[in-house]
């Protein structure tokens, strides 16, 4: 437990997906741990991938960063799934007319205002994970948002385009090829020199349980876990690791995440998630692992293979469902 008797959770978290369930998450703790003014004794503390991060017009860019808090803090636009709802376009269409920025990625005038800010305390010397912070305070998230490390991670994509190689950002293979150019391998710029920041050390230190969030376990968890010094903390927590398959009935939940596995020769199944993730008694990452009932058949193999698997329904559909969901991630916890 933490201080106070407050509850500790720390959850490995990147974009859409574990933006909705950090949410649902915050919805459940708020119920079971009331602190008397509408919000909850517990603590959550998300450890968020960075490797989607890139500077673009001169601007630092953090997608899963923003995702989350925006999500967090009610002002995402769910009907698109990223960026600000009742957006215009203005200065990136302006910026098209001057022949710089992507064209293809369209950052909308009110987001443009949250990248130059962060830019702005990057600049002035405040690390990513202070920079986070001083962002979060407008947004009041209810969940403290950590960057997986303060030094730049920067996921790019080796593709086959019209017959020529090409190393590019993820975010030009995930955003203009939509994944349909297979990938050869994700490369993760910058990672060696890369390590744990150590307030994301300490969130996984101190524990009371840890979460790994639906998210794309190629390009989020999986840079998550590429940071030197990351699996080597999560193997020596005391806390239980559950996990949440991203994966349903041989689909990817949101996004492509089916194509990102395809590339690393990983099957398309909840059960090959996990063992993929592996069991920490092996030397991985997981105690415990929650499939969907579509994947019901999956929990005896994997429960024989070290990870014991709990089938319940995985559809965030709204607000009682991803809470529902977090809910019984933490039961699957024994907590």
């Amino acid at each position: 437990m933490g201080l106070n008797g407050g509850v500790k959770i720390t959850v490995l978290a990147g974009g859409v997906g574990g933006a909705r369930f950090l949410r649902g998450l915050r919805t459940q703790l708020r119920k079971a741990y009331p602190n008397g003014d509408g919000g909850s004794s517990a603590e959550i503390t998300a450890v968020v991938n960075t490797g989607d991060d890139m500077w673009l017009t001169g601007l630092r860019v953090c997608p899963d960063l923003d995702s989350i808090m925006y999500t967090l803090g009610g002002a995402n636009d769910d009907e698109r799934g990223w960026g600000r709802k009742d957006e215009s376009e203005r200065v990136s269409a302006e910026l098209t007319a001057y022949g710089i920025g992507w064209p293809w990625f369209t950052l909308g005038d009110l987001d443009l205002g949250t990248h130059i800010a962060r830019s702005s305390f990057l600049r002035d010397g405040l690390t990513l994970t202070e920079a986070t912070a001083r962002l979060a305070e407008r947004w009041n998230p209810g969940v403290r948002l950590l960057p997986m490390s303060d030094q730049p991670v920067e996921t790019h994509v080796d593709i086959l385009v019209d017959g020529k190689r090409r190393i590019v950002h993820f975010e030009e293979w995930w955003v203009k090829y939509r994944a349909t150019v297979p990938a050869q391998r994700f490369i993760q710029v910058g990672v060696d020199a890369a390590k744990p920041t150590p307030s994301v050390l300490r969130a996984i230190e101190q524990a009371d349980v840890i979460l790994v969030a639906p998210s794309n376990p190629v390009v989020s968890i999986g840079t998550i876990l590429g940071v030197p010094g990351m699996r080597q903390a999560l193997h020596g927590a005391r806390a239980p690791i559950v996990g949440v398959s991203p994966i349903i009935s041989g689909a990817a939940v949101r996004g492509m995440a089916d194509a990102c596995l395809t590339a690393i020769g990983v099957e398309t199944t909840a059960a090959a998630v996990a063992k993929h993730y592996g069991a920490r008694t092996r030397g991985g990452l997981l105690d415990a692992w929650l499939v969907d009932e579509a994947d019901a058949a999956a929990a005896p193999v994997l429960t024989a293979a070290g990870i014991r698997t709990t089938v319940v329904p995985l559809w965030m559909n709204d607000a009682d469902t991803s809470a529902q969901l977090a809910a019984d991630a933490l039961a699957a916890a024994r907590f």
